[in-house]
């Protein structure tokens, strides 16, 4: 079981390396922006209870996240692990994520960061905004303080994985290829 938490600030592309990681090593992609948006297009009811947080312009709580999670793990017992994007988030989730896991027997494998310089991931945003229709890719202001925030709440729980020896630092720049090359060496040296 190889259970995965992949890093990435916006553009450093953590949805492109996400879909080969997938494949080479059999996970199940768990995007919690996905899970989100499944969950309140098919208005399940955790769906509901998070877009009522959203509706009044607020974050969705912890538990309501972690319980998605758990329920898309749930729903995938064959799994050979899981590929975590996006979650978590802060400490607190990591310490539910890890109590979740530990119930299966489970826990994360390692953390896989993909860094790269904010000023060349701005320029790919700022491209793909061109395309994506993403208002919140074409807007340079945004995108720096997406990074910011970013920063401020992933900061601690690289420190976090640090203590337990699961950090694992990338470099995010290159052709595609380089960069899944990168990530394969870390994953097949756990």
């Amino acid at each position: 079981m190889i259970n995965i938490v992949l890093f990435g600030k916006p553009g450093a592309g953590k949805g492109t390396q996400a879909e080969f990681l997938k494949e080479k090593y059999n996970l199940t992609h768990l995007s919690t922006g996905d899970i989100f948006r499944f969950n309140m297009k098919n208005d399940t009811d955790l769906g509901k209870l998070a877009k009522s947080y959203i509706d009044q312009g607020e974050l969705v709580p912890d538990e309501v996240t972690i319980k998605m999670l758990e329920d898309e793990v749930n729903k995938n017992p064959q799994s050979s692990g899981f590929l975590f994007d996006g979650f978590p988030r802060t400490i607190a989730q990591a310490d539910a994520l890890d109590a979740f896991l530990q119930t299966k027997g489970w826990n994360i494998t390692a953390t896989v960061a993909l860094e790269a310089d904010d000023n060349i991931l701005v320029a790919r945003l700022l491209e793909r905004g061109k395309t994506s229709g993403r208002a919140d890719d074409q807007d340079e202001e945004k995108i720096r303080n997406r990074y910011q925030e970013y920063n401020e709440k992933t900061a601690p729980l690289i420190g976090y994985y640090q203590e337990q020896n699961k950090f694992h630092a990338v470099n995010g720049i290159g052709s595609i290829e380089e960069i899944t090359q990168r990530l394969t060496q870390v994953i097949d040296n756990l």
